[in-house]
């Protein structure tokens, strides 16, 4: 079970009409309980390609591809995937290519797998440390304002953006989840 806050407010939709309004048409992704809606919301959407990925850093590789197609896209990833994203990133960092990740937390509020804590804890410095600004949501209401504020970065100032959704919005799992 998650523990998700009382507010009814449905983030995953807001992101979803970020996305629809920055015309992001191909959105990659490494299966993710928090971004499941999300997901199946773009898989849903014919004028949407849902990529798939066997690792986070082919998401990069695809977005620097799909910009050069003159398509708009979007990375999402869980805060473990960064580490593996690190190097990849250099691409966007020598060829100034747009990028949008939105990355489900791990490692902090109410984490149970001390596995998830050391890249949970070095997921914004790292992200930093390669040129990517970070922006968090932590509450379900500020989720469409920041994640149109990091698209219109991306897209429109030319800046590697990267949107933390905090694990305290998305939930904690527990021992008892599969």
């Amino acid at each position: 079970m998650r523990s998700q806050g009382t507010d009814a407010i449905d983030w995953p939709a807001a992101i979803y009409d970020v996305l629809k309004t920055f015309q992001v048409t191909q959105v990659s992704f490494v299966p993710d309980g928090g971004h499941a809606s999300l997901i199946q919301r773009v898989q849903a959407d014919n004028g949407m390609r849902a990529v798939s990925l066997t690792t986070e850093e082919e998401g990069v590789a695809l977005g620097a591809g799909a910009w050069l197609g003159g398509h708009r896209s979007a990375l999402l990833m869980q805060s473990s995937g960064v580490g593996n994203c690190i190097n990849m990133l250099s691409l966007i960092k020598v060829c100034k290519f747009p990028f949008l990740a939105l990355i489900t937390m791990r490692g902090e509020w109410g984490e149970f797998n001390p596995w998830q804590v050391p890249m949970g804890s070095a997921t914004q410095a790292s992200l930093e440390l390669m040129g990517v600004q970070v922006l968090r949501a932590s509450e379900p209401g500020e989720v469409g304002d920041v994640v149109q504020a990091a698209a219109s970065m991306a897209f429109g100032g030319g800046v590697p953006m990267a949107v933390l959704l905090s694990q305290r919005l998305v939930g904690a799992k527990n021992f008892a989840e599969k």
